[in-house]
C-alpha cells in the first residue's frame, strides 16, 4: 500500500513538472517568436515567472523524494551507527517543520490575497497563482514522509547514500557497457 502511493505520488509529481517544463518552454519561444513578428503578447512575460515558479517548486518536491537536495551523508555516516538515526530523525523533522511554517504562511498570503488578481491577466486570481506556496509546502512534506522510510533503512545499515554520487556511479555503469 506504502509503495504504491509512492508510486502514484512520484508519477503524478513528475508527469505535473514534465508538463510544467513543456508549458513554460512554449510560453516562452510563443513569446519570442511573437514579439519577433512585432506583434508582442502582453501576458506571456507575468505568465512565464508564473510558471517559472510553480516549477521551482513542485520540482524541488520531485527532488525530495528522489533525495536529491543537498545534504551531509559523509557526515551521517562518520557517526557512530548508534547515531545515525536520531541525526536523521533531527533533520527529517527540522525539514517538515520549516515547511510546515512555509505552508502555513502561505495560505495566510492567499488569505491577504482574496480579490487580488494578475496585472495582464485580470480574470486570473492571483490567490491561484500563488498557491504554489502552501500547496507546494505541503508536497515536500509529503515526499520527505515518503521518503523517509528508505532513508531510515540505509542510516540503520551500511550508511546514508549520496544521492548524487549514485547517479554519477549509475551513469559510469552504463557508459562501461557500451
Amino acid at each position: 500500500m506504502f509503495f504504491t502511493l509512492r508510486t502514484a505520488f512520484d508519477r503524478t509529481l513528475t508527469a505535473f513538472v514534465i508538463f510544467l517544463l513543456g508549458s513554460l518552454a512554449v510560453i516562452v519561444l510563443m513569446g519570442v517568436a511573437y514579439r519577433k513578428l512585432g506583434i508582442s503578447m502582453v501576458w506571456y512575460d507575468e505568465v512565464a515567472s508564473i510558471a517559472l515558479a510553480w516549477l521551482t517548486y513542485y520540482g524541488a518536491a520531485l527532488a525530495a523524494l528522489k533525495r536529491a537536495h543537498i545534504g551531509f551523508p559523509g557526515l551521517v555516516n562518520a557517526m557512530p551507527p548508534v547515531f545515525r538515526v536520531p541525526v536523521v530523525l533531527l533533520g527529517e523533522a527540522v525539514v517538515i517543520a520549516f515547511f510546515a511554517v512555509l505552508a502555513w504562511y502561505g495560505y495566510q498570503v492567499l488569505v491577504i490575497l482574496e480579490g487580488d488578481s494578475m496585472v495582464s491577466l485580470p480574470w486570473v486570481s492571483t490567490r491561484l497563482t500563488q498557491s504554489v506556496i502552501p500547496v507546494g509546502a505541503v508536497l515536500f512534506i509529503l515526499a520527505q514522509l515518503f521518503s523517509l522510510p528508505e532513508l531510515l533503512a540505509q542510516a540503520r545499515g551500511a550508511g546514508v547514500v549520496d544521492a548524487e554520487k549514485q547517479e554519477m556511479e549509475k551513469e559510469i555503469q552504463k557508459a562501461l557497457q557500451q
